[in-house]
């Protein structure tokens, strides 16, 4: 008979603890209690905007025609929401814009301007407590960058650093064990060889169906492994020299995309094992700003398509991981909400007005554009109670919020 285990069991070792993610085996601890199903929020901004003419479909309703950006997106079609005509109310002034993303906090750009909280750390407040961590602030960006704040309007040091996140979840101990754990990991070794030994102990014991998703998921880790070990041996390269003098300063083209897909990982992986269940990331994509004024230049939005369209790539990876991971006869993905937008509508022109957003999975009724007023924008912050509301947070407001967002509703 399969063994029974709890929902928080771990595989452990020497100075590491690996959440597990749900398996069968874990169905029955829930029996005499009341079933909760865990909802999770994913929240992402791209600070520089996005070019609207290659992701806003021309069509409102659910028959619109797939534009060049959501063709990457094809496959989740019906399990994603496409807004236009939103904004943030009163949230201007350019650039300093992408701190209120999650805020809605009106006027950044004013002397004295004071934040409110994140949409994250509001969720934190009332749901965090269910996790290891309440929620992961995260960014693909410079020192200082962040999304979420707190009530009293600080902002949340990010983790930028997809392998310390990783090793957060993951490498738990004695102070001399988790710094050997840690210098292991920098040399290649495997997290799995901590705890080889009673995974297969654990393995065992489990169903077939149960044995076969712990292998997906185990593979997965090492997979990532393997990926965050490849990025970091560049480090201890040594620099080719030449013999010509440095050229003058040019934009470098940081492998931003890249570093997202493993920030992405990282998240999935996280969300899986519920180690927790609200994560905000930043993605500073200002290495591109130059080209981001395209001033209308057909070879410079060319360019400028290409940047983007590699984060709808990867984007598309993060939904098709979460849909492709059962979690109690639900995808992950349906479990999820992913909410990936700007606070540029448009980075040429540094206009706040008519953001590009999107949300996928979380258990709505997807598979539309909802397209509000061009000109009298509908209030993004509608979307984010809505948001709070599938989380299971009970309230009837947040930030600049009207009520919920219209058109949108929860499956059930």
């Amino acid at each position: 008979m399969p063994k029974q285990l709890d929902r928080r069991a771990f595989l452990r070792g020497t100075g590491v603890a690996m959440a597990l993610p749900f398996l069968d085996a874990m169905r029955p601890a829930f029996s005499a209690e009341k079933k909760e199903v865990p909802r999770r929020m994913v929240a992402i901004e791209t600070n520089m905007g996005i070019l609207p003419q290659f992701f806003f479909p021309e069509q409102a309703g659910r028959d619109y025609t797939l534009t060049p950006y959501l063709e990457k997106l094809a496959a989740h079609r019906k399990n994603m929401t496409i807004f236009s005509g939103v904004s943030l109310p009163g949230v201007t002034g350019a650039h300093a814009a992408e701190k209120c993303f999650l805020t809605g906090t009106p006027h950044p750009e004013r002397g004295g301007f004071r934040n409110w909280v994140s949409l994250d750390q509001f969720a934190a407040e009332h749901i965090g407590n269910r996790t290891r961590y309440p929620s992961l602030v995260l960014a693909n960006s410079n020192e200082g960058s962040t999304l979420s704040f707190t009530r009293s309007g600080a902002p949340i040091s990010a983790e930028r650093s997809p392998k310390k996140v990783f090793t957060k979840l993951f490498v738990q101990g004695k102070a001399d064990e988790v710094a050997a754990n840690v210098e292991a990991l920098k040399q290649g070794r495997s997290m799995l060889d901590f705890v080889g030994d009673q995974s297969k102990r654990l393995n065992r014991s489990l169903s077939k169906s149960d044995q076969q998703r712990m292998d997906q998921y185990l593979s997965s880790v090492r997979e990532l492994e393997q990926r965050l070990h490849n990025s970091e041996a560049w480090e201890y390269k040594p620099k080719p020299q030449v013999s010509v003098p440095a050229p003058e300063d040019i934009e470098d083209q940081k492998e931003f995309v890249a570093r997202t897909k493993l920030m992405f990982d990282v998240i999935k992986l996280a969300i899986e094992t519920d180690s927790s269940r609200l994560v905000s990331l930043f993605i500073d994509t200002v290495v591109i700003h130059n080209i981001t004024h395209h001033g209308n230049r057909p070879e410079v939005i060319a360019e400028l398509r290409s940047k983007e369209e590699g984060q709808f790539a990867v984007l598309n990876q993060f939904l098709t991981s979460l849909a492709e991971t059962n979690e109690e006869g639900e995808s992950l993905l349906d479990r999820s909400m992913i909410l990936y937008g700007t606070c540029m509508g448009s980075a040429n022109s540094h206009s706040n007005v008519n953001l590009p957003v999107l949300l996928a999975g979380g258990g709505f009724k997807h598979g539309q554009h909802l397209a509000f007023d061009q000109k009298n924008n509908y209030p993004l912050s509608n979307l984010y109670l809505s948001m709070l509301q599938r989380l299971g947070v009970e309230t009837s407001e947040f930030s600049t919020s009207k009520g919920t967002m219209r058109g949108l509703e929860m499956q059930g």
